[in-house]
């Protein structure tokens, strides 16, 4: 147990970790993979499961972290399922490509990885030091900074010992075939009748005309991130809700789309773009309207109806 109440803080006595059991792994390339192969690595167990919105949102908080420790962290995520369709393996690899899960899987469904490791909530993270034993063990989500400091320690560790190995994390993705919509999530019919679907999976909205095939636009870069500015430029990350505006709202507010962007924690309005007799089309413009873009955490303060919308935190809106 660790003799400091800092989460960041190593455990002074380590336990060594045990083995990786479960039906099999996924973006490994069919590798199977255990501890003494990661020897060397500061090994990050996420045990979550796919209908866990706060599993979820301990995703998003790690990809930076995996981005800024590629070569001396592998995540490792144990996909314990707290209810018994979670176990399906089809729907998990299906959610595993939808939130765009980009390190290795194993899959649990018998709770044998949970048990062994003595989990008890999802989200549960635990470190492992170099050695493979326990350094870290912490609950719940907004833990980023915590872990970060937890993984500069470690690595500062494993460089005074020699005993850290650096390189990339072991994790094989399957490429992805470009199609018009992944995991599409809301429809909403703008007052010209055209379709406004969000492409949640591919971080976008597709506009289909009237016939509800033909593509009319296309709003986002397809990589999820954040920018207000035209269909070309703007990104947003798994948005989910649309609304159309009624044309007198949407002249008052100057745009005609709400938008739910989920993982960003914000709401935008789009307006969208629309062919005029002959004159060049109209521009197609996002714009973020509420939110800071940081998830709103218990005990912060709620928006009141004053102020600017766009001063206050949010946490995953979707519908």
């Amino acid at each position: 147990m660790s003799t400091s109440s800092d989460p960041s803080a190593p455990l002074t006595a380590r336990a060594h970790g045990s083995a990786l059991r479960g039906r099999g792994w996924l973006n490994t390339g069919g590798a199977e993979l255990d501890l003494e192969s990661l020897r060397g690595k500061i090994v990050l167990l996420d045990f979550w499961t796919f209908c866990c919105v706060n599993c979820l949102h301990v995703l998003d908080e790690l990809r930076p972290l995996e981005e800024k420790w590629e070569q001396e962290l592998v995540v490792i995520g144990v996909h314990s399922p707290k209810f018994e369709f979670e176990k399906d393996p089809e729907a998990l690899a299906a959610n595993i490509e939808r939130y765009e899960v980009s390190h290795p899987v194993i899959d649990d469904p018998e709770l044998e990885t949970w048990t062994a490791y003595g989990a008890r909530a999802w989200p549960t993270l635990m470190v492992l030091d170099t050695h493979g034993r326990i350094a870290g063990n912490l609950s719940g989500e907004g833990h980023a900074a915590n872990i970060d400091r937890l993984v500069e320690q470690l690595v500062a560790e494993g460089e005074a010992d020699g005993s850290l190995r650096r390189g990339p994390a072991p994790t094989v993705l399957t490429e992805r075939t470009p199609q018009t919509l992944r995991f599409p999530s809301k429809l909403t019919v703008l007052p010209d009748g055209r379709l406004v679907i969000s492409d949640a999976g591919q971080h976008r909205l597709v506009v289909f005309q009237n016939d509800g095939v033909t593509v009319d636009a296309i709003i986002g870069t397809g990589a999820r991130g954040h920018a207000d500015g035209d269909e070309e430029t703007a990104q947003f990350a798994e948005p989910n809700g649309v609304l159309a505006l009624p044309d007198q709202v949407a002249a008052e507010v100057g745009y005609d789309l709400l938008v739910a962007d989920t993982a960003n924690h914000r709401l935008r309005g789009v307006k969208i773009g629309q062919d005029r007799l002959l004159r060049s089309r109209t521009a197609t413009e996002a714009i973020t309207v509420a939110g800071t873009g940081a998830q709103w955490m218990q005990g912060e303060p709620l928006p009141r109806g004053e102020g600017d919308a766009r001063d206050y935190s949010l946490s995953t809106p979707g519908t």
